[in-house]
């Protein structure tokens, strides 16, 4: 077997590592709506003291709406991956793709309806078989047409909210869901399973295909599937992992741009919903962007890659790790398990997420010791090639 280069086992690892940390932050903010009403209130009203107040605003700008995308664009990146692989091979894809993400709805499906309705799979998946369709295209088009359609989009739509807070300032108002907290608490913190498993339904229908919400999820995750895997075409990080310097000065230029507009509702008003949307659809992605040029930045140097491998183990059983966390989740939290809903503060919380986290982390390196694959990723895989695998 030829061995790889140092470059590019930095590649590999910093993929990993950034898919490993990417479900990090996304469970810190999923550990949210685990113990709370996350979908239903205002999150600026509903912590009351000032220690929660202070952990949710960190949350709020370096973790929200910074980790889906960045995860988003692994999941771009992959399924590029996969494509130029086959083509490599002189094999189509477009089956493959298509057995691939039929697996991930399904599983979605499974997961919202009877672990968690906060799925992304289902999402993810929706928009993996629209990205098929573009994939022929060279990665400069790709990227050039997902950061297209999320920035202008989310130009357009910031400037109505604006205008409509400055026509009537209750149009823009942050507001609680009084009746729907009610429902959630009641299911979740003392419902039967078969009332938990019916306000699942009710929440994920309400999160995705209320509205137009499920048109909207769709323009704002598939651009970061784009630009993912335009950036897989590009090589991208492996040209930032070969050119230190200018990841460095990358990455100082998108966290400051990206904090600056993290901050905006916490310095101008935070019950502006213009501002909280500025925040994440444009901030998000920015603050995003930076995280992944410090990612691969510090793989680049052997300490620093030394300590950051353990999470590359996590990042290879993604999908084990995350559906593991909302089994947990839950478990500690439904009225079937620990039923501890409602009971629960945000530091509380992110140290319940450190925990798991770190035990996962621990977990993943032992289990990749005796095996090539995660559990449902090796599962995945099978029900994509068959038996044979690839």
């Amino acid at each position: 077997m030829q061995s790889l280069s140092a470059g590019e086992t930095t590649r590999i690892i910093s993929i990993d590592v950034l898919r490993g940390l990417s479900l990090f932050g996304i469970f810190l903010v999923n550990m949210l709506s685990f113990h709370s009403p996350y979908f239903y209130y205002n999150p600026y009203e509903w912590w009351k003291t000032s220690q929660d107040l202070t952990a949710f605003s960190w949350i709020d700008i370096f973790i929200q709406a910074s980790f889906y995308p960045l995860f988003a664009m692994m999941f771009g990146f992959g399924v590029a991956m996969q494509y130029e692989k086959a083509k490599q091979q002189g094999r189509s894809f477009a089956w493959t793709g298509i057995r691939r993400l039929t697996f991930l709805v399904l599983l979605g499906l499974v997961h919202a309806f009877f672990i968690w309705p906060g799925d992304i799979l289902f999402n993810y998946a929706v928009c993996g078989f629209v990205l098929l369709l573009f994939l022929r295209f060279s990665g400069r088009l790709l990227l050039i047409f997902g950061t297209a359609l999320l920035f202008l989009p989310a130009a357009f739509i910031s400037l109505l909210l604006i205008l409509a807070a400055q026509m009537d300032a209750n149009n823009a108002i942050h507001w609680t869901d009084i009746a729907s907290v009610s429902q959630s608490i009641a299911a979740y913190g003392s419902g039967t399973y078969a009332e938990i498993t019916t306000q699942r339904i009710n929440d994920w229908l309400n999160v995705n295909m209320v509205d137009g919400s499920f048109f909207f999820q769709l323009i704002s995750i598939l651009p970061f599937l784009l630009i993912g895997a335009g950036a897989f075409k590009l090589n991208m990080v492996g040209r930032w992992a070969a050119q230190p310097k200018k990841t460095a000065v990358l990455f100082l230029v998108f966290f400051i741009a990206g904090l600056l507009l993290k901050w905006v509702p916490h310095i101008l008003d935070s019950s502006n919903v213009a501002y909280s949307y500025i925040q994440d659809a444009v901030g998000g992605p920015i603050l995003a962007v930076s995280y992944a040029a410090f990612i691969v930045l510090l793989c680049s140097f052997e300490q620093p890659q030394k300590l950051l491998k353990p999470f590359a183990a996590a990042g290879k059983m993604s999908l084990t790790n995350y559906l593991t966390q909302s089994i947990i989740g839950t478990l500690i939290f439904y009225h079937y398990g620990l039923a501890y809903y409602g009971q629960v503060t945000v530091l509380t919380g992110i140290w319940l997420c450190v925990t798991i986290f770190s035990i996962q982390v621990i977990a993943s390196n032992l289990w990749l010791g005796r095996f090539k694959r995660g559990p449902f990723e090796a599962l995945w895989r099978t029900i994509t090639y068959g038996k044979r695998g690839k």
